[in-house]
């Protein structure tokens, strides 16, 4: 499985980057019901991944960000998020993903996120590690937030939601070292679990967002769960990075 999910993930960069740079605003979109963006890009990439899916794996179900959920009859359910920071993407701003997750019985079971223009590409399988072009990673051992490097996103002000994010924005970023800013949650969970980044949060995100960020960050080692410490993510928020730096962020989160 982890074959196929690198091979899709790398065939739909492709797709994307074909696409990169050469997006006019007629080329764009807004979500009805957001500030989001949708270019022919994100379209063209989930219908390529989608229909490569459906070739190998004709009974799977199907959850796309633009097309939304095919079929929930299978114990598998691919969910995907053709460009992950399409705000990135259509200003050519390399920081954008193509992210593919595998979940089994509703659990990560495989993932890829692809970073494109950056040659980076992150794979995940359930209990067999996680790694950045083909090479084992792990995540930070950052324990203290004056040394962290932490990410994080602003999902909920596309909604008009600013008072709370801001307010926990700002308790937040001066106990850090620095922080950090891609505008792709696939990215950002990604390069967490690569210990490129220390710590991740946000809110107001989507399934498709995280879903396979999620599984790289656990399998390279880290903890994933939402503003309570639970399990419901994204849609309670979500925190990820090694342990100690998680535990920190939630007392603060509060």
């Amino acid at each position: 499985m982890l074959d196929f999910i690198n091979e899709l993930a790398v065939l739909a960069g492709e797709e994307s980057l074909k696409y990169f740079g050469k997006i006019t605003k007629g080329d764009i979109s807004g979500k009805a019901t957001s500030k989001d963006l949708v270019s022919i890009a994100d379209k063209a990439v989930e219908k390529l991944i989608i229909s490569k899916i459906n070739e190998r794996f004709p009974g799977h179900d199907v959850f796309g960000e633009e097309t939304g959920h095919a079929g929930k009859t299978s114990e598998y359910c691919w969910i995907i998020d053709p460009i992950d920071g399409t705000q990135s993407f259509v200003k050519h701003h390399p920081y954008y993903a193509v992210s593919i997750a595998l979940y089994k019985n509703g659990k990560p079971y495989a993932a890829a996120v692809n970073i494109p223009a950056l040659g980076r590409l992150y794979t995940a399988q359930l209990g067999k590690g996680a790694f950045e072009n083909g090479e084992p990673i792990r995540i930070s051992d950052c324990t203290e937030l004056d040394e962290a490097a932490c990410a994080t996103g602003f999902a909920r002000l596309r909604e008009n939601k600013v008072e709370k994010v801001l307010e926990k924005f700002n308790r937040i970023v001066p106990e850090l070292r620095s922080i950090q800013r891609c505008g792709s949650a696939a990215s950002d969970l990604a390069l967490t679990g690569a210990g490129i980044y220390d710590g991740y949060w946000e809110e107001g995100l989507q399934l498709y967002d995280v879903a396979a960020g999620v599984l790289i960050v656990q399998e390279a080692g880290g903890k994933v769960c939402d503003y309570n410490g639970k399990d419901n993510y994204p849609a309670d928020g979500i925190v990820a990075g090694p342990a100690p730096i998680v535990e920190k962020l939630l007392d603060l989160l509060h």
